[in-house]
């Protein structure tokens, strides 16, 4: 998969695809990263990317014109079509069913905003906007890490284990439900035992205890991810 995004900070990119699973993703070649610089498709001195807003109001917007003739050069480059994505307020609430599909695309780009918002006409690019949840962020750039992040990790081989992203919580496998408890070595610690079922060796009996663990804690802290009344 080929992943790029489109900035006025793509510096900030660095550390996190430069470490753990970004990194491993790469070095395996399931990965392809490039951040652009959005100031590379400025004309002038100061390479703006941002004017006042139309009708006033506090606050500065992002430009079309530069955010248009990135994305023209960026998808000629070669390769398929990328599928674009706007992180934004007003975007579609990100879930894992989103991750999932993304993980499919073989490119995807990554348009993230700034200041007070963009221009309403970039919003012709994208093929969707996506949003992490009902709050703010200073960009667009820490929200699309979030994205990549969910996405890569779902990439066949990125894991090592593929049954590590499948049971985890909101995955398809999970029904819905929130993760189960984990446990690992020392089995006793400063007076907390690991729960017994989990070192009595019964494959089946453990499978039921996560069953129930991961409705309990889900009943107790997600109750909103119960589809069925009789779980409630």
């Amino acid at each position: 998969m080929l992943i790029e995004t489109l900035s006025t900070f793509p510096d900030m990119y660095a550390s996190v695809m430069g470490a753990s699973i970004m990194r491993r993703a790469q070095e395996k070649g399931a990965l392809r990263f490039q951040a652009h610089d959005l100031r590379d498709w400025t004309h002038d001195r100061h390479r703006t990317t941002d004017d006042e807003p139309y009708g006033g109001g506090a606050g500065l917007v992002m430009k079309c014109e530069p955010i248009f003739e990135a994305y023209d050069d960026i998808a000629a480059a070669g390769g398929p079509k990328p599928h674009t994505i706007f992180l934004a307020p007003v975007g579609k609430p990100f879930k894992q069913e989103d991750a999932q599909r993304l993980a499919r695309e073989e490119r995807l780009l990554f348009i993230c905003g700034h200041y007070e918002g963009i221009d309403e006409r970039a919003y012709a690019l994208a093929d969707e906007r996506l949003s992490l949840g009902d709050y703010v962020l200073t960009s667009g750039e820490l929200a699309s890490m979030v994205v990549i992040d969910a996405v890569v990790r779902l990439l066949p081989g990125v894991l090592g284990d593929e049954a590590s992203a499948r049971d985890e919580s909101f995955s398809a496998s999970s029904e819905g439900l929130l993760e189960y408890p984990h446990y690992t070595r020392p089995a006793f610690f400063r007076g907390m035992e690991v729960p017994p079922v989990l070192l009595c060796g019964d494959h089946a009996k453990v499978a039921q205890w996560r069953r129930e663990q991961a409705l309990e804690r889900t009943r107790a802290l997600r109750p909103d991810l119960l589809a069925c009344p009789e779980e409630q």
